[in-house]
């Protein structure tokens, strides 16, 4: 198999082999290992926090896509065997409505979970608006300046055709 051509930015390379340049002979580097250290140790989302997200992304998307399949089949039963006549554009609808739920319950189920030690409350809530400035921190720091850089235009130069 071919390996990743390069490491996530996001998460630790715990493998201690993907595309890692080996120094030349004489040449040592030991500012770039420690600065690769500290920066995937703190990209790394903590094994608790994980696991917070997991369990609210189950919750808030799982159930919705679940009951947007169970719409198809519900009136599938429902019609085919007479009880009542449903039109398929209904049909539609109420299961798109139902995946856009749990479309939108994937932001949620990740944007509610606490990054502190206490797990918070049900619904989390009170996380979301925390971690949303938390996230438009962290793509602000991420993004090069957006100067432009122009060139000054040379003197003397004139286009004459």
């Amino acid at each position: 198999m071919a390996e990743r051509s390069k490491a996530m930015p996001f998460g630790p390379d715990k493998s201690g082999t993907a595309n890692k340049s080996l120094p030349q002979k004489g040449s040592k580097s030991p500012q770039i290992k420690k600065a690769k250290a500290t920066s995937s140790s703190q990209q790394a989302i903590p094994k608790p926090v994980a696991n917070r997200m997991l369990r609210r992304v189950i919750f808030a998307s799982g159930l919705p896509t679940a009951a947007g399949m169970g719409v198809f089949v519900a009136s599938y039963l429902i019609v085919s065997r007479g009880i009542a006549d449903i039109s398929p554009f209904i049909t539609l609808i109420t299961s798109g409505a139902c995946f856009l739920v749990g479309l939108i319950g994937l932001s949620y189920g990740v944007l509610s979970a606490s990054w502190e030690d206490a797990p918070g409350s049900l619904l989390g809530l009170e996380h979301i608006g925390r971690n949303i400035g938390r996230m438009r921190d962290s793509r602000k720091a991420n993004q090069p300046d957006s100067k432009s850089e122009t060139k000054p235009k040379e003197s003397g130069q004139t286009s004459d055709k």
